[in-house]
């Protein structure tokens, strides 16, 4: 096979087989802006997935206008832009009726050839590098495509027969990676799950046969030889403060300041904010946090989130700190409020952001063993999360490269790099390792 290069609009050329045949996107497609359609499904582009039906989706954050009579109808075969997400490939051939939002630009199709082999051509890795050279914006992430810039993009043909080929290859070939990467995102979270419920033993029971009932429903046994005690029997609570954020004096200096943000269920070495000495004189309940402290997230989007302290540091007014007091060390407690966060998140006040409250924490009954069994739990369970992380390391980089692998299949069908009629999905796929 042959080939030639061509560019599609004004970036690099890219080599097409020379059999192909070169149009410009408006012998293909005219604009329309078809509006005051307001009871048709919701459509939206997805950067992944093209042009998808919203109902029943819960990954689309971004909410529809109350006013749907600025949005545009699209029919089965139109090809839709989200000209301010074109540059990041959010741009797709529709295969529904229904409407999108007013800010897209809206194609409808002029041709004959076949609407999956263009689907899979317009989203490709080529056209999306063109879709960002033709943005236009004064800064990044803020760039808009417009349709004047849009009607000088080539689009390359192959034959139909061979369009309907490369279309069939990929639909199946595609399909089957994402079954492979949807296993992997599985395995993923099984692993998540296998280790939270091995903490759930670790600090209940510790796998003894000897239990004993503890009267809490969401925790109904505990090793018998154990005490159930509350945490304000156990630890010190305290919380910190915001200051005055319009008085830059109180900011940036040599003292860590920990936000709700910094707590991701393990060691804090290194808060990303700071305050000055001024904020603790200024603030009494700013006071600074020894090193082995726990820290507890008690509202906002990270609730229920703990971490221990590595450094010396004060917190926000929206974290709990416990301080021991002798029979329970903070690392085990760590453990237990990682194991049992689900549960505690329930017995939280609020509504669609639960709060914790200290009280809500000091009053937890925690299964308490001896310090000496409290170490020995503490280092099995480091033994666990290492290799879990591990493993969940391993299926993350795996849907990572199968990513990769399905994104350079794409690009390399649509652009004729190899004839579909001989080529073999498990030269992509199979062998993919870490």
């Amino acid at each position: 096979m042959t080939y030639s290069e061509t560019r599609l609009s004004q970036g690099s050329p890219v080599p097409w087989p020379s059999h192909w045949r070169t149009v410009p996107l408006w012998s293909m497609y005219e604009r329309v802006k078809d509006v005051d359609h307001p009871d048709e499904n919701l459509l939206s582009v997805y950067r992944e997935h093209g042009v998808v039906k919203r109902e029943g989706r819960d990954d689309n954050f971004n909410k529809a206008s109350l006013d749907r009579s600025i949005y545009q109808l699209v029919h089965p075969g139109w090809f839709a832009v989200n000209r301010m997400k074109a540059w990041q490939g959010s741009v797709g051939i529709s295969s529904f009726r229904g409407i999108v939002s007013g800010h897209y630009i809206c194609f409808r199709p002029t041709h004959d050839e076949d609407d999956r082999f263009l689907n899979w051509l317009l989203r490709s890795a080529p056209y999306t590098a063109e879709y960002a050279s033709l943005s236009r914006g004064v800064r990044p992430n803020q760039v808009e495509i417009d349709n004047e810039w849009l009607r000088s993009l080539r689009i390359m043909l192959p034959p139909l027969e061979e369009q309907r080929r490369i279309a069939d290859f990929l639909d199946a070939e595609t399909a089957r990676i994402d079954r492979l990467i949807t296993a992997s995102h599985k395995q993923s979270d099984l692993i998540i799950e296998r280790f939270t419920e091995s903490l759930r033993v670790l600090t209940t029971t510790a796998g003894l046969d000897e239990v004993t009932a503890t009267g809490i429903s969401w925790m109904p046994e505990m090793a018998s030889a154990w005490k159930l005690m509350k945490i304000g029997r156990c630890f010190t609570t305290s919380s910190g403060t915001t200051p005055r954020s319009s008085d830059v004096t109180y900011f940036d200096g040599p003292h860590f300041w920990v936000n709700t943000g910094d707590l991701r269920d393990g060691a804090i070495e290194q808060p990303r904010k700071t305050v000055a000495d001024a904020a603790l004189a200024d603030y009494p309940t700013l006071r600074i946090y020894a090193p082995g402290s726990l820290v507890v997230a008690m509202y906002g989007a990270t609730t229920g989130r703990v971490g221990i302290l590595k450094v010396p540091a004060c917190v926000n007014q929206a974290c709990c700190v416990l301080s021991e007091l002798g029979p329970l060390s903070s690392r085990y407690a760590f453990l237990w409020f990682r194991a049992h966060r689900e549960e505690i998140l329930k017995l939280a006040s609020g509504g669609g952001q639960p709060n914790i409250s200290q009280d809500l924490v000091r009053g937890l009954r925690i299964p308490a063993p001896s310090r000496h069994e409290q170490g020995e739990i503490v280092h099995q369970a480091n033994s666990l999360e290492s290799m879990s992380s591990r493993q969940q390391q391993f299926q993350m980089r795996r849907a990572e490269l199968l990513t990769e692998r399905r994104q350079a299949l794409i690009t390399a069908a649509v652009t004729g790099q190899f004839d579909v009629t001989t080529a073999s999905g498990r030269n992509v796929t199979d062998g993919v390792t870490a």
